[in-house]
């Protein structure tokens, strides 16, 4: 068992936390990584009040573990912000907040309902503010990960942000898929991991079948960075680019912002039906650089577990041999 400030903080096992994918999360698979002794977080940024509601619900009826909702701050209100509250998850996971919303105010009223707060960034200073604002633990996103990122590597983003906020608990996202990526995150000062592309690819994510089979087939080098999937989708992130699939839809508009948006309506309309239908040439899709470290299909548990015991592998047998006890004599 790997023990760190994180598992202390929240009460379980594993420092493996899913990430809080709106769209690509659901309650069996949020379940299943609470139930293996991680932190099953759900992404409920897309959800009504009500949706809300149920979906907290079906995960009580899967597992008594703690678990977490997660909201990207930017595309949600305060009556939002409540609802989630009023669920009573174990943890609030937020990000990419807008310049006029007080964060402070945000943790301090989850921490009124008892609920810890994971504030995640992708720059030292929203960690600073982040950790002066209340946060519980910071999670340090590097430009390796699927879906909106910063611009900085995870090794290089998650080793400043340990430096700066040593007063709290760090996670380390992007590019992590195993438990090599563990235990190089921990060598780091990190006190755990959140991953998403590596979810995907389990039976118990709600993603179409032929995008998990891409996910397998990746070599890593298949995405781009771009605001294409953004100016799609009619969206304005707070200092963001996403990772996407560098597929056929991307390649069509790079370059061509203006016409995108003069027809983004029904092209928009195409692509969630080329979703739906498994087209993925046709759809606007999210996965990290770690892909290509994926390949195979497993349950979400089976991950955990997995992971872990590599990574405890690495830490208690290879790392300690490379340390000389005694000078080399000549």
């Amino acid at each position: 068992m790997i023990r760190t400030r994180f598992t202390d903080l929240m009460g379980i096992d594993h420092p493996v936390v899913l990430a809080g994918m709106s769209g690509d999360t659901s309650p069996e698979l949020v379940a299943a990584v609470s139930n293996a002794g991680g932190l099953g977080i759900y992404g409920a940024t897309s959800d009504t009040p009500e949706q809300m509601a149920a979906a907290v619900a079906a995960i009580r009826e899967k597992t008594r573990a703690p678990f977490g909702l997660n909201l990207l701050l930017a595309f949600v209100e305060d009556n939002e912000i409540r609802a989630a509250l009023e669920t009573k998850p174990s943890v609030l996971s937020t990000a990419w907040p807008r310049d006029d919303q007080d964060l402070k105010a945000i943790f301090a009223a989850a921490h009124e309902r008892g609920v810890k707060v994971l504030h995640m960034v992708a720059a030292v200073g929203d960690a600073v503010r982040a950790a002066e604002a209340g946060a519980d633990a910071v999670i340090a996103q590097g430009t390796d990960g699927g879906g909106h990122i910063g611009l900085i590597g995870t090794t290089v983003i998650v080793r400043q942000v340990v430096r700066a906020v040593s007063s709290v608990p760090v996670l380390a996202a992007g590019g992590i898929c195993d438990g090599s990526g563990l235990a190089a995150m921990l060598a780091l000062g990190a006190d755990g991991v959140l991953m998403g592309t590596r979810f995907l690819a389990t039976p118990e994510a709600p993603a179409h079948d032929a995008v998990k089979k891409a996910i397998l087939n990746s070599d890593g080098t298949d995405t781009i960075v771009t605001d294409v999937g953004d100016i799609l989708m009619g969206n304005e992130w707070p200092g963001a680019m996403a990772r996407v699939s560098r597929n056929h839809l991307i390649e069509r508009w790079l370059g061509r912002a203006n016409e995108l948006r003069r027809h983004r309506e029904p092209l928009r309309e195409a692509m969630f039906a080329a979703r739906k239908r498994g087209e993925l040439d046709e759809a606007l899709l999210y996965w990290g650089q770690g892909a290509g470290l994926i390949d195979e299909i497993l349950p979400a548990g089976k991950v955990v577990s997995d992971l872990v015991t590599e990574a405890e592998t690495i830490l208690s047998a290879r790392l300690p041999g490379l340390v000389a006890r005694e000078a080399p004599t000549r």
